[in-house]
């Protein structure tokens, strides 16, 4: 019994032997100026496309083999789509970068990060980005498309950076020339090509150093390289656990958040337009730490929800307004820093013992 090729019929497998299979389409190139004019549309101040070449892993695998990235877990995991976006989408042609500002006037008081007092920022990418992708799928009904916010497998940064929409400084930030780094990022990685890519933005810092001589707590070993251990905003968010001691003292006025690497950056002058009104703040913000330590659990679910504040979590809040009466030796918050020693969060009551030496009562707080 024959099988392949017959000799007489010059046929192969049903197919003619000199049979040339039809070419695949490839779509054309999308218009870089209606992209950008949807993304605009839906919101986003600032687009830019990059193209979608592998990001070298090396400082990546540098940062997690020296701990930097803490007790964050999930940092180590899927190491290699976060550098190669065609494994996370196979065809990708086009990575969109889109940043939201959000910037509070000079004035606004909160111990609060600025971009924590409204609307949760993922909230607020994804509403757009969803509008971003149905006017995209209106031009090319076929398109393939995958978008996050921070928590994907995607570096949001690197990506911003290579479309053109700023540069990575030496806090870790990307910082844009008009904008400063008051920006909240995303992204968009698309199958189809556009007409025309964005530059990757020079780098402008220069020999500036304010930001690294301004961390209260040495968080950058080297420019650009954020230890997250030594970071306030880890511990302030990510660290469910206790702080560590030689930290504590960072926590004068703030309990979620650090922004001084930001506040001293002579690019984020105050000439910088206040941010989109999402961010405007909420009745959380307002609250000293005295009333921020005294929240019941009901009353703080319902004044962080929706908010990224939430991510501390009841006890974490409490515990870090606890660190800021202590650090601040704040004597109004005494009366509830002595009733939460018998709290029984024991993160929350180690905390008020803290906060209470510190404010010249029992042990822990010293000097």
């Amino acid at each position: 019994m024959q099988s392949g090729r017959d000799p007489q019929s010059g046929r192969d497998g049903g197919r003619t032997a000199w049979e040339i299979p039809a070419p695949v389409e490839i779509p054309r190139p999308l218009e870089s100026a209606r992209v950008r004019a949807a993304a605009r549309a839906a919101r986003f101040t600032l687009v830019g496309f990059a193209r979608p070449d592998p990001i070298d892993g090396a400082s990546l695998r540098s940062w997690l083999n020296a701990g930097h990235a803490a007790d964050m877990d999930w940092m180590h995991r899927r190491v290699e789509d976060r550098l190669d976006p065609e494994r996370v989408l196979p065809g990708i042609r086009t990575v969109v970068a889109l940043a939201i500002p959000y910037r509070r006037p000079a004035g606004e008081r909160s111990r609060i990060a600025s971009y924590a007092r409204g609307r949760d920022y993922h909230y607020a990418h994804r509403d757009r980005m969803k509008a971003l992708r149905n006017a995209l799928l209106e031009l090319d009904p076929t398109m393939e498309t995958y978008a996050c916010v921070d928590t994907g497998r995607a570096m949001e940064k690197v990506w911003a950076e290579r479309a053109g929409l700023g540069w990575i400084g030496k806090n870790g930030l990307l910082i844009n020339r008009e904008l400063g780094s008051w920006l909240t990022l995303s992204v968009m990685f698309l199958d189809r090509a556009v007409d025309v890519y964005d530059q990757p933005h020079e780098q402008l810092c220069g020999a500036c150093e304010r930001c690294l001589k301004g961390c209260p707590t040495g968080a950058f070993p080297s420019p650009g390289v954020v230890d997250a251990r030594l970071c306030l905003s880890y511990q302030s968010i990510e660290n469910k656990g206790p702080v560590p001691e030689k930290l504590r003292r960072g926590f004068v006025g703030r309990v979620f958040g650090c922004e001084i690497c930001q506040d001293v950056c002579p690019w984020n002058t105050p000439e910088i337009p206040v941010g989109d009104r999402r961010f405007e703040p909420r009745p959380l913000s307002a609250l000293s730490p005295a009333e921020m330590a005294d929240l019941t659990e009901p009353e703080w679910k319902a004044l962080s929800a929706g908010t990224a504040v939430a991510r501390a979590q009841y006890d974490g809040f409490r515990r870090n307004a606890l660190l800021a009466i202590g650090a601040q030796r704040d004597l109004g918050g005494m009366e509830v820093t002595r009733r939460l020693c018998d709290d029984p969060s024991a993160v929350v009551a180690e905390a008020a013992r803290w906060a209470l030496g510190r404010l010249g009562e029992g042990r822990g707080g010293g000097d």
